[in-house]
C-alpha cells in the first residue's frame, strides 16, 4: 500500500489542494480529491486492477501504483488549470 501523495498549488489566485490516496491492495483503486477553501469540491476513485493483473514482484507493484498515482495527479492538475474541474 502506498501512503499518498499531496500536492497545494494556486491558479488564477485561488489555493488548491490535491490529495491522492491509496485504498489499498483488497480495493485496488486510490481516491483522488481536489479540496479548495477548506472544503472538497471534486472526488474521483480510480481502480488500478490492471496493475495487479501482471503479477509484479512487490516493489515493482508499488512502483507502478505510485506512478500512475502521480500520473493522475498532473492529471487533475492540468484539468484544473484547463478550467475542466472547479
Amino acid at each position: 500500500m502506498i501512503v499518498g501523495l499531496n500536492r497545494v498549488f494556486e491558479h488564477e489566485g485561488r489555493q488548491f489542494h490535491i490529495q491522492v490516496e491509496d485504498l489499498g491492495e483488497e480495493r485496488a483503486c486510490y481516491e483522488v480529491r481536489v479540496h479548495k477553501g477548506g472544503g472538497v469540491v471534486w472526488c474521483k476513485t480510480v481502480g488500478y486492477e490492471d496493475i495487479l493483473a501482471k503479477n509484479l514482484p512487490k516493489g515493482d507493484r508499488d512502483e507502478a501504483v505510485s506512478g500512475s498515482m502521480e500520473k493522475t495527479l498532473h492529471t487533475v492538475w492540468a484539468a484544473i488549470i484547463r478550467g475542466k474541474l472547479p
